[in-house]
């Protein structure tokens, strides 16, 4: 019984207080007429707090969340439905919805009295400065009789997601060296004695179509097989993304990780419109591919690649080597574009030879002490090491490109492809060449040798 009255609101405390005092008026003075308005003051909320015990509320809630992925710094709808879905009407309604602090302050609502079968709508808006997945609710409801005597606290266990992506920038279109090439799963097909086809398979990977998966043969090996079909010449990308939290500088939103995270997913997304199968890789071993060619430039490709860069972390990698960069050895590298922390020469060295695995390379170096604002330990000899280190790559093949503290990310990039002094006006006056398409021996076209993302008519 003790647990029913705690639910007794200000006002149902007030009438019991109020009861109690007039009835002890009425016994000292004899006034009849004072104990019946003592009664009814001191029946009124026991009685409110029996029924409403007994009484359940059937009230429904919904969370709708437009769009659920965001860049930084954009607003997104959350929007709040509520369905009185039972026959007795409700008194003065209190939301509460559960947000991260970084997405603000807790939203309140406060809704008047909510007849049987009616429904409300409210929404509100969130909005975040950092990247990640955050997670909307549960509810908390709140709901008092009529007379505001008694107050239910009710909670929904639904909750919803909200992804932050990190800032896309448009970026100027530039040669970039793209490679055009099958994905090595031409094999010419067979017909058994029977006359039916013989079908090529081989173990699924991650970002197949699942309306390839073979599966008479995945019920044969136990894992699932995606056929093997002939596939038209496309552009390949690997982007390396440096996530070591020694190869950068500051803190928040202003650290060069962050710079770095909003250049790749600017770059990602700038392949995969121009056709590229982009795979994101990182020295902390995570890989994702986003495959252009059977999602084309659509959300479904640039959010599986904004995605994982929504939630990317720093590593605790101490160099970067071998077993640190996992660039695929079947030779569907493509371009390989890395944006990179502060480099050593001995780290440069081992980027050198992965260079060599792929057709052509562009490196974005971040210049992390620039971003130490003028903490740095021994900012001569970090600078000494850089400048060696962006020597080895450029003897070694590779494009590079310098980032600073403060430089927009499509004036690195437009740096990078157009070469040194270029800036995003010049885009419009490169050079702008078409590569022939010559058939071979067999009267098959081949793919240009230098392309800037296109696909095969």
């Amino acid at each position: 019984m003790g647990g029913r009255f705690s639910s007794l609101t200000t006002r149902g405390r007030a009438f019991l207080a109020a009861g109690g005092a007039a009835a002890v008026c009425a016994l000292v003075l004899g006034q009849k007429d004072l104990l019946r308005v003592a009664v009814f003051l001191v029946a009124l909320p026991i009685v409110t707090v029996l029924v409403v015990a007994r009484t359940r509320y059937r009230i429904a809630a919904s969370r709708s969340i437009q769009p659920v992925r965001v860049p930084v710094g954009q607003q997104s709808s959350v929007r709040l439905r509520l369905e009185n879905a039972g026959r007795m009407p409700t008194g003065l309604l209190l939301l509460e919805d559960q947000v991260p602090y970084v997405l603000g302050a807790r939203p309140r609502f406060v809704l008047d009295r909510m007849s049987a079968r009616w429904r409300r709508d409210v929404g509100y808006a969130v909005r975040s400065d950092v990247r990640g997945r955050f997670p909307i609710g549960p509810l908390s409801l709140r709901v008092t009789d009529p007379f505001g005597l008694v107050e239910l606290t009710r909670s929904f266990k639904a909750q919803d997601t909200l992804l932050v992506t990190p800032e896309i920038h448009a970026l100027p279109p530039a040669r970039v060296g793209g490679e055009w090439a099958t994905n090595g799963e031409n094999r010419p097909r067979s017909s058994t004695a029977d006359g039916q086809e013989d079908i090529t398979v081989r173990e699924y990977r991650d970002g197949d179509d699942l309306r390839r998966v073979h599966w008479r043969s995945s019920a044969r090996r136990g894992e699932l097989m995606v056929r093997r079909e002939e596939q038209p010449w496309q552009s390949r990308a690997t982007l390396f993304l440096d996530t070591r939290r020694i190869g950068h500088r500051g803190s928040g939103p202003a650290s060069s990780f962050e710079w770095a995270v909003s250049a790749a997913a600017s770059i990602g997304v700038h392949l995969l419109r121009r056709g590229y199968s982009t795979r994101l890789v990182t020295d902390a071993g995570a890989a994702v591919a986003a495959t252009s060619r059977e999602s084309g430039p659509s959300a479904d490709a640039e959010g599986l690649l904004l995605d994982a860069l929504a939630v990317v972390g720093q590593s605790s990698t101490g160099q970067l080597s071998h077993a640190s960069i996992n660039l695929p050895r079947d030779g569907s590298h493509g371009v390989l574009i890395a944006v990179l922390g502060v480099l050593t020469p001995a780290e440069a060295e081992a980027m050198v030879r992965f260079r060599q695995r792929a057709s052509s390379a562009l490196a974005i170096v971040i210049d992390s002490p620039s971003w130490a604002l003028g903490k740095e330990r021994a900012p001569e000899e970090v600078a000494e090491q850089l400048s060696e280190s962006l020597s080895m790559l450029r003897r070694g093949g590779w494009r590079v490109a310098v980032a600073r503290a403060g430089e927009a990310i499509p004036q690195v990039w437009a740096r990078l492809t157009l070469g040194e002094g270029a800036s995003v006006g010049d885009t419009a006056r490169a050079p702008h060449q078409t590569a022939a398409v010559a058939p071979d021996a067999a009267g098959t076209p081949s793919p240009p040798p230098d392309l800037v993302g296109g696909r095969t008519p």
